[in-house]
């Protein structure tokens, strides 16, 4: 079972990333990844939502768990994962 303080950990170390650049991969499965860049846009009790640069201004939601699990891996523009 996932541990709460776990996903706490994840939506405040995002929290603190608002506003910056991330480089998204995220599975979308049967050996197909999803990559982008965007900017950390807003952060939910349940979910983070990253608008990308496309001229569509996607905007995509992921849950704090997909992070936990690796579905989900960030990337900042400092670096920090």
């Amino acid at each position: 079972m996932v541990q709460k303080n776990q996903i706490q950990a994840i939506r405040e170390k995002l929290d603190s990333h608002l506003g910056e650049r991330v480089k998204v991969r995220a599975s979308e499965g049967r050996r197909r990844v999803f990559e982008r860049e965007g900017v950390l846009e807003k952060t939910y009790p349940s979910i983070f939502v990253i608008r990308f640069d496309d001229e569509e201004s996607l905007c995509v939601s992921w849950s704090y768990v997909d992070v936990l699990t690796d579905s989900v891996e960030l990337e900042f523009a400092a670096g920090d994962r």
